[in-house]
């Protein structure tokens, strides 16, 4: 493995961390309608857990209301268990084949406990990058080991790893303060 080929993984493996951290964020509910509030939630189809946007379509057709449409009228009974037995606190609504779900407004305690959920996946991103830092920096070694580098060319290395993880785990800072600033406002 070459120097080139650590820092193409090292920032291949944070630039996902970083994907991650946003499709997570896009399920934090914030007061507003967003399809992908749904997107963790697991139907029990005929003996099988399913993802819901795999048997229904779901949309945003006004901000604070989602409309679930199911390709099997059977499944209609186990998409609202499903979203009721979730921990989005919402209240599916059936009206004939179509499910309908008002998203109330948070109350103050519960954007205080959103956000607490927001700064721990924003930690474990930071986590999840620095661990992608160590593992370059091992590899880094294990070429300077074989002779293949010299220690001032894995320093640099190094430094250059550093500069990849500090813009990452700034990047995941300001997405934190974005999501933290759409759950608290009105």
């Amino acid at each position: 493995m070459s120097v080139k080929e650590v820092m193409r993984d090292a920032e291949d493996r944070m630039k996902k961390t970083l994907s991650t951290l946003q499709q997570s964020y896009a399920t934090v509910r914030s007061g507003k309608a967003s399809v992908q509030m749904l997107d963790g939630i697991r139907v029990d189809y005929y003996g099988t857990m399913t993802p819901l946007n795999q048997m229904a379509s779901v949309s945003s057709p006004e901000a604070h209301l989602l409309v679930v449409q199911p390709w099997d009228k059977e499944a209609v009974d186990g998409i609202v268990r499903a979203i009721q037995t979730s921990d989005l606190n919402l209240n599916p609504q059936v009206d004939g084949q179509i499910i309908r779900i008002p998203i109330p407004a948070l109350t103050e305690e519960r954007r205080k406990e959103l956000v607490k959920v927001v700064k721990k996946m924003a930690e474990e991103s930071k986590v999840a990058v620095r661990n992608i830092r160590r593992d370059a920096n091992d590899s880094l070694k294990k070429i300077e080991k074989s002779k293949d580098i010299s220690e001032d060319q894995r320093a640099d290395a190094e430094d250059e790893v550093q500069t990849l993880t500090d813009q990452h785990i700034e990047q995941i800072d300001d997405l934190a303060q974005d999501k933290e600033n759409e759950v608290m406002q009105v």
